[in-house]
């Protein structure tokens, strides 16, 4: 059974909060636990991206959802150092802020 498309946006949400929290702790390119964090939430974010709606993502064409969900890829499989904490930094900088604000606006939308 599918879940509905707005519990998949709630837990992209519920992941960048959790990035967020993870950023306060301290600096994850000082520590692994706080990157290895970072990743499993990544991964979430990511999985999560790819069951909103085709016709609600096209109206945020800025995102770049395609290369969100491939990021899934990456980071669930680059086990040999293709992803480093310099590139998890950057990703949850501006990307992430940009995500949220467009999820938030699907789920305002839909609750019109």
């Amino acid at each position: 059974m599918t879940k509905p498309w707005p519990l998949h946006a709630r837990h992209i949400l519920d992941c960048i909060a959790k990035i967020r929290r993870i950023q306060a702790r301290g600096d994850l390119l000082e520590d692994d636990i706080l990157y290895d964090a970072t990743i499993r939430n990544l991964q979430t974010l990511s999985e999560s991206t790819q069951h909103l709606p085709d016709d609600l993502k096209a109206g945020f064409p800025d995102i770049p959802w395609k290369q969100i969900s491939g990021f899934r890829n990456i980071l669930v499989h680059a086990y040999l150092g293709e992803i480093d904490p310099l590139t998890v930094q950057g990703v949850i900088g501006q990307p992430l802020v940009a995500l949220e604000s467009a999820v938030q606006s699907m789920l305002a939308e839909a609750s019109e």
